[in-house]
């Protein structure tokens, strides 16, 4: 988080917050957002999820946005934490801090619990229920009447120009390099079936595991993009956080396996065009970009823990010598 941000949020309107949904704040339990502040309050005998967004982060109306978005999902069966209303009616609340402000919302909490890296239940049947949500998202997103949605599309993110946040004097050529994968990204087809709301961050940090089905939550980088990013991300997150020390070679080789069982689940709900599959090196890069960038943006990385200063050390490698978080045959798996 931000300094400035930092210094304008406090436990009192943690508690002011969590009282406008007839919450209490006594006991909150802090669930560490990397962007928004997130704790566990209690309604009654109930767990919920508070979550307080600041204004430099997102607008209201993409935050009002986003939680009908949610609950539009939430309609149609899909395995989504519901977002309730204040106790005046509204989904979203809004406080003013030194002519700035938190927009606050209340989830219910999801089923299950998070999934550990080295669990055995990460394997072929989570990975296969994690393809059959993410189509589920897109299938959903597909017939979603987006006329009054105000969720940016992803060109529009501050993100995309990493010369705002990166050391031109060390990093120009990542600079130069992103910006032209940009430009690349940008000449895709934008068909109705291949462009639309997507999640944007499906990893399993995202998620509740639950008596054999996945419960997804966290929808804060929701944008408008191609659905094949929401492809390339489980796979880029699943490689990167649990196998980046190994070889490349070894890191494709789960790469493969995870993205076969996780295309079977996609599979059997939504059907995606071999050239998508295809074209998911473009936004394994463009994520290893943005990664790099938001680090730089929400971490002081000179005085960052040693895991977040490995982390960017790594990914700066990688792009200096393009090398991708896997190389596959995707012929092959399709």
């Amino acid at each position: 988080m931000e300094k400035e941000v930092e210094r304008l949020f406090s436990m009192a309107l943690l508690e002011e917050a969590a009282q406008r949904y007839g919450a209490t704040a006594a006991d909150a339990k802090n669930l560490n957002g990397f962007e928004n502040y997130v704790y566990e309050v209690k309604v009654g005998d109930e767990s919920k999820v508070l979550r307080l967004t600041h204004s430099t982060h997102r607008t209201k109306a993409q935050v009002e946005s986003e939680l009908r978005w949610i609950n539009y999902l939430h309609e149609q069966g899909i395995n989504v934490s519901l977002v309730h209303q204040s106790l005046h009616g509204q989904l979203v609340e809004e406080f003013e801090v030194e002519g700035s402000y938190f927009f606050v919302c209340l989830f219910d909490k999801a089923p299950g619990s998070s999934v550990k890296l080295d669990s055995p239940e990460l394997g072929t049947s989570l990975f296969e229920k994690w393809g059959e949500i993410t189509a589920e998202l897109h299938l959903a997103a597909e017939n979603f009447n987006t006329s009054e949605i105000d969720r940016p599309h992803w060109y529009e993110d501050d993100l995309i120009e990493l010369e705002k946040y990166l050391d031109s004097s060390k990093d120009q050529k990542i600079i130069d390099e992103n910006r032209e994968l940009v430009q690349e990204i940008l000449k895709l087809p934008s068909a109705p079936d291949a462009y639309g709301l997507i999640h944007s961050d499906i990893h399993t940090g995202n998620f509740f595991y639950h008596e054999g089905d996945i419960h997804l939550f966290d929808f804060d980088d929701t944008v408008y993009f191609h659905y094949a990013s929401d492809i390339a991300i489980p796979l880029y997150y699943m490689i990167l956080l649990k196998y980046r020390d190994l070889s490349l070679e070894e890191r494709s080789t789960h790469g493969r396996a995870f993205l076969q069982d996780f295309l079977r689940g996609y599979e059997r709900k939504r059907k995606v065009e071999p050239e998508w599959i295809e074209r998911l090196p473009l936004f394994l890069k463009l994520r290893d970009y943005t990664l790099y960038g938001v680090l730089h943006k929400k971490v002081d990385i000179e005085h960052a823990g040693e895991r977040e200063r490995a982390l960017v050390t790594s990914l700066r490698d990688r792009l200096m010598r393009n090398e991708l978080i896997v190389e596959l045959d995707y012929q092959e798996i399709l």
